[in-house]
């Protein structure tokens, strides 16, 4: 895990799921993958979309032309670990297909637009995963 993920993570556990800098105000949890190739645990933070009860996270990666790993996990291995705020459960992770996919994405980029942006850098189509608790 890099440094800077690491401090995200210390931040969010010490302030029940609130963390600053560049995500400050935002909504934030931590997903738990399991590795696709080691088999190993993978805590990474992310911006979420809570709609309707539903919990969605954004494989955006930033706008890069490829998934971020922690995507490549869960698709092979979708049964993940959710911490959000002081909640901690076990969920199983499902990409959504279109219509539903873009519709989410939509709302998610008119809450935050830094979004808009991620998907106009690339030819991917950035996946949407619902968190579904187990």
């Amino acid at each position: 895990m890099n440094d800077w993920n690491q401090k995200v993570i210390e931040q969010f556990r010490a302030n029940a799921g609130k963390v600053g800098g560049p995500f400050e105000g935002a909504s934030v949890l931590l997903l738990h993958t399991t590795g696709a190739k080691s088999g190993l645990e993978r805590v990474n933070p992310m911006m979420y979309l809570e709609e309707s009860g539903r919990v969605f996270v954004f494989a955006s990666k930033a706008g890069a032309d490829t998934d971020p790993d922690w995507y490549r996990n869960l698709v092979a291995n979708p049964g993940v670990r959710v911490e959000l705020g002081i909640d901690t459960f076990a969920a199983n992770a499902v990409p959504l297909v279109r219509p539903e996919r873009d519709r989410v994405y939509a709302i998610q980029t008119d809450r935050n637009p830094g979004f808009a942006e991620y998907e106009a850098k690339t030819t991917r189509i950035i996946p949407v995963v619902e968190l579904i608790r187990a």
